[in-house]
This record gives C-alpha cells, sequence and structure tokens, in this order.
C-alpha cells in the first residue's frame, strides 16, 4: 500500500472504498481467493494490506490471515475495521516471520511502489512453504485508457503520470522476477475496470495532482484536461479503463 500524506489518508480510504465496492472488484478478490488455494486453517499473507479488507474476506474462510503494511495510519484503520484481524507494521522487503510459515501470499496494487521487487519476491520464496502459493496483482499505470477531446495531451498526462511512479507497469516484469527467485508455474491474467460516470473523478484528480507535482506538463494544461473530465462527468460522457494485472505462481 502507497504510503500517503496524514491529510490524505481518509481521502485515500474513501477512493479505495469506492473502487472495492465495485462488483468488478469483489469478483477480482474473489478470483484471487481462488488462485491462492488455501485451505482452512492455512496462513495467509496479505501484503500491503491497507485497510485490511482482504485480510477480513480471507478470515472468513477460516484461513489464518496476518495482513502486512508500512503505513502504520492504515493498519490503525484496519484495526478499528477489523478488530479481529491480525495486523503487523512492515515492508514487502523485510518480512519479520519464520521461514516457510505460509501457504499464501498476495500484494495488491503494492509492487509499483515497492523499491526493489527482487528482493521482495525472495521474502516472498522465503516465507512461503513448499507448495505455497503466491498472486499479485496490480495496474498497469502507463496502460489507461481515458477518453478526450484532446488525446495527445491524454497521453502526455497519462505517461508523466505513470512516470512519477516507481514501477508504473511493475505486472509486466513480474513473470519474470517469480522464475528469477525460483517459483514456478508462472501464470498471468487480465481483468479490465471501466468506469463511465462521476465515482471514477477523484482517481483522474489524483492523477492530475500527481503530475502537477511533477512539474513535466504545464499545470494549466493538466488543469484544462482535469476540467474536460468534469464536463464530460457531467455529460455522462466519461471513459475510463484501468488494465488490471494478476500473477500466479508456485513455490516448489
Amino acid at each position: 500500500m502507497v504510503t500517503v500524506p496524514s491529510d490524505d489518508v481518509n481521502e485515500l480510504l474513501a477512493r479505495l472504498d469506492g473502487f472495492d465496492q465495485q462488483p468488478r472488484a469483489r469478483e477480482l478478490r474473489a478470483r484471487v481467493r481462488g488462485l491462492l488455494r488455501y485451505e482452512p486453517g492455512d496462513t495467509v499473507l496479505d501484503v500491503g494490506c491497507g485497510a485490511g479488507l482482504s485480510v477480513a474476506e480471507i478470515d472468513g474462510d477460516g484461513a489464518r490471515t496476518i495482513g502486512l503494511d508500512l503505513d502504520a495510519r492504515m493498519l490503525d484503520a484496519a484495526r478499528r475495521r477489523h478488530p479481529e484481524g491480525e495486523f503487523v507494521l512492515a515492508g514487502a522487503e523485510a518480512l519479520p516471520l519464520a521461514d516457510g510459515v505460509a501457504r499464501a501470499y498476495r500484494a495488491e496494487r503494492l509492487f509499483h511502489v515497492v523499491p526493489d521487487p527482487a528482493r521482495a519476491l525472495a521474502e516472498a520464496y522465503r516465507v512461503l512453504a513448499p507448495g505455497g502459493r503466491v498472486v499479485l496483482i496490480g495496474q498497469d499505470w502507463d496502460a489507461f485508457m481515458i477518453e478526450s477531446d484532446d488525446p495527445g495531451l491524454t497521453r502526455e498526462v497519462v505517461h508523466a503520470s505513470a512516470d512519477a511512479i516507481t514501477h508504473p507497469s511493475a505486472p509486466r516484469r513480474q513473470p519474470e522476477l517469480l522464475r528469477a527467485a525460483g517459483f514456478t508455474g508462472v501464470e498471468a491474467e487480465g481483468a479490465l475496470f471501466v468506469f463511465t460516470s462521476d465515482e471514477v473523478l477523484p482517481f483522474l484528480v489524483q492523477l492530475a495532482a500527481r503530475v502537477n507535482r511533477a512539474g513535466t506538463v504545464a499545470e494549466e494544461r493538466v488543469q484544462g484536461w482535469l476540467a474536460e473530465q468534469r464536463l464530460r462527468a457531467a455529460q455522462g460522457r466519461l471513459f475510463v479503463g484501468l488494465p488490471f494485472v494478476v500473477v500466479s505462481a508456485d513455490r516448489p
């Protein structure tokens, strides 16, 4: 989960809640639970757990789920929302867990900000028992589809936003990195989230703010682009497509 300024935590939680309540998002989480292949009583790790929704869902299946996150404020929210859950302050590159302790490992919307993905996957391999499963879920920030009257400017905005992220297209490299870490049976599949209503506007505002902070596109052009998206929302003409990739593998 991305570490954010304190003033932005409630905004981030609201945005994540809005996304997580989407039927397509619920379907994706259910698909991931199936790919993890855990049984009741197994230990499952949710690395970058955020506010703990998936921890609660997997616990509901009878597994023992440990949620880990580097942002103490997100963990506070997780403990408030899911007081029965188990949450630990830790990052993906240094998990405070014994070797082979887990049957399954999931990380959602995390690896685009992990500084050293290879090290994080080495940690995943270490904490998984033989026969364990890893499932990584993430969007490709450089492949967003946004309809606009100015496609050229939209490409500039999307690419500038992606360039401000540590690993904007992390899922593209994950099959290779998983194999290099020793995992086998690597598979990848995709899911497309399409938004046509104003519920996606907070995401577009966030995207524009990131570009403005980067300073790579003139602010007046970014604000003009955002104004067009707001007008499209008011007129019912929004189209935003967010591609997600799910990569899974076995720990031999």
